[in-house]
């Protein structure tokens, strides 16, 4: 199981949202795709933002990261405004 649960991760994303705006994340797929992201990132050889015990894989890591607000994902438009 998960630790901490999709949801969990969805409402830390989330929390900068203010009503009535569209959210960030919608789905566990945002969740999944932004986590491998930055453990591709890890594996490739950037630092962690965390600090983390001997042997945690980088997937662990991200999501890690994410929990603790330390990377943040982005919007598709905001995607789009950066392009």
């Amino acid at each position: 199981m998960l630790h901490p649960s999709y949801t969990d991760l969805m409402k830390v994303v989330n929390k900068d949202v203010e009503e009535g705006e569209t959210k960030v994340v919608n789905s566990r797929y945002s969740i999944v795709m932004a986590t491998s992201k930055r453990a591709r990132q890890l594996i490739d050889g950037q630092m962690p933002l965390i600090n983390t015990r001997g042997g945690e894989k980088p997937l662990s890591i991200a999501i890690s990261e994410l929990n603790e607000g330390k990377f943040k994902i982005l919007s598709e438009n905001a995607e789009e405004e950066e392009a």
